[in-house]
């Protein structure tokens, strides 16, 4: 089964399942959501000034497969040095 159609039979569940069923199922997931994390005034001064600098156009942007590959060249210059 593909995951489009797991995920749509979920929502479809949840739409019509008892109270019960989805707390308890609120319960088995509730560790995975994200919760109320909130950005330190310096991370959302980093924010504010890398968006500024993209919509002036002089923000640095990477492609997905470019991001990819600076990290995977970050880990095998990281193990180089061990």
């Amino acid at each position: 089964m593909r995951t489009t159609q797991i995920r749509q039979q979920l929502h479809d569940y949840i739409d019509s399942a008892e109270d019960k069923k989805l707390k308890a199922i609120y319960t088995l997931l509730e560790s995975e959501f994200p919760g109320d994390y909130k950005l330190s005034t310096e991370q959302k001064k980093e924010l504010d000034k890398r968006a500024d600098d993209h919509k002036l156009g002089i923000g640095k942007i990477f492609t997905w497969d470019e991001t990819v590959a600076i990290a995977q060249q970050a880990l095998a210059d990281r193990k180089a040095i061990k």
